[in-house]
C-alpha cells in the first residue's frame, strides 16, 4: 500500500508541476488578468473537472504560483548570503511579515503594491521555486536560478564579508532574479489581478528576502557596524510601529529606514525589469550596485 501511495502521490506531483508550467506560459503570454483553468486544462489535454481536483479555482492556482516566486526570490536571496560567509540566520528574524510589495501585499503591508493586494494579507511567496532553500552556495557560484556571482573585492561595494557588502551582495541577487524571470516578478512586483485576494498562506514566503536583508542589519548593530540617520520628530510614532511589528530588536530609526530602502530596491528593479531606464541608463549593472551600495549608506552601514 505504501508503494501505491507514493506512486499516486509522484504522479500527483508531476501533474500539478505540468498545470503550473502551463499556467507561468499562459502568464507570460496573456498576463495574470487572463489566466484561465479551462485554457491550462485545453493545453495540457484534460477535461476541466479534472484539473480542479489539483486547483478547485483560479485564484487557488495563482496563489500557488505566488508563493512559489516569493519562494524562488528569497532563495535566491539566502543563497547570497550564505556565499557571503557565516553571518546572522534569517531564520532567527521575528515572525512580523517585513514590508513588501506585490501580490498579495496588504493595506496594513509598508510601501507596497502588487498583484492581487489583499487587505489581509502583508507578504506572499514566490514562483518558480521549490518552498525549500537550496543547498550551500559555493562563492563565484550561483545556488539558485536567477542569483548572481558574490561580490569580490572590485566591488564598490567593498569586501563581502562586511554588512554593506553583503547587503550589495543581497540587492544584486533580487535584480538578478527578477531579470531571469520577469513574469515571476511582475506576478508580485507588478499591478495587482483584479479580483484576486491572496491569502494568508503566502504571509511567511513573501517575507523571505526581506528577512535576509533584516539579517545584515542586525549582524551590522550587534557589531556596532551601523549609524543610522536621525529619526525625525514627526515620524517617531511611526517608526516605533514599524519597529515593533517588523524587528522590535532594532531602533526604530533603523527599521524606517529600511522600510524606504526596501522600497526604493524594488523601485530600482521594477524600473529595469519593466524597461523604463530604455535609453536612460547605458550600464545597467554598475549603475545598480553603486545604487544598491548607496542605499546601505543612507541606511547607515558604515562599512
Amino acid at each position: 500500500m505504501t508503494t501505491v501511495r507514493g506512486a499516486r502521490a509522484r504522479a500527483r506531483d508531476e501533474v500539478t508541476a505540468a498545470i503550473k508550467d502551463e499556467a507561468r506560459r499562459q502568464l507570460a503570454a496573456e498576463g495574470a488578468a487572463k489566466l484561465s483553468l479551462r485554457a491550462v486544462a485545453r493545453e495540457l489535454g484534460m477535461v476541466s473537472s479534472a484539473l480542479y481536483r489539483y486547483f478547485p479555482s483560479r485564484d487557488d492556482l495563482l496563489t500557488a504560483l505566488i508563493v512559489d516566486a516569493y519562494d524562488a526570490l528569497g532563495a535566491a536571496a539566502e543563497a547570497a548570503l550564505r556565499a557571503t560567509g557565516p553571518t546572522a540566520s534569517p531564520a532567527g528574524a521575528p515572525a512580523a511579515a517585513p514590508v513588501t510589495s506585490g501580490a498579495g501585499a496588504s493595506a496594513a503591508t509598508r510601501a507596497t503594491s502588487g498583484t492581487g493586494a489583499s487587505t489581509a494579507t502583508r507578504a506572499t511567496a514566490g514562483a518558480g521555486a521549490a518552498a525549500a532553500s537550496p543547498g550551500p552556495a559555493a562563492p563565484g557560484a550561483s545556488a539558485t536560478p536567477g542569483a548572481p556571482p558574490t561580490a569580490g573585492p572590485s566591488d564598490p561595494a567593498g569586501p563581502q564579508v562586511t554588512p554593506r557588502g553583503r547587503w550589495v551582495v543581497i540587492c544584486r541577487a533580487v535584480r538578478e532574479w527578477a531579470k531571469a524571470h520577469p513574469h515571476e516578478y511582475a506576478l508580485i512586483y507588478g499591478s495587482p489581478v483584479p479580483g484576486y485576494a491572496a491569502p494568508q498562506a503566502t504571509v511567511a514566503p513573501a517575507s523571505r528576502a526581506a528577512h535576509v536583508l533584516l539579517a545584515v542589519l542586525r549582524e551590522a548593530h550587534r557589531t556596532d557596524g551601523v549609524a543610522p540617520p536621525p529619526l525625525a520628530a514627526d515620524l517617531r510614532a511611526e517608526g516605533e510601529r514599524l519597529a515593533a511589528e517588523l524587528a522590535p530588536d532594532l531602533p526604530p530609526a533603523l527599521v524606517l529606514a529600511f522600510v524606504g530602502a526596501w522600497c526604493q530596491l524594488f523601485g530600482l528593479v521594477s524600473f529595469e525589469v519593466f524597461g523604463h531606464f530604455h535609453r536612460v541608463v547605458e550600464d545597467p549593472e554598475a549603475f545598480f550596485t553603486h545604487a544598491a551600495d548607496r542605499l546601505g549608506r543612507d541606511l547607515g552601514l558604515l562599512r
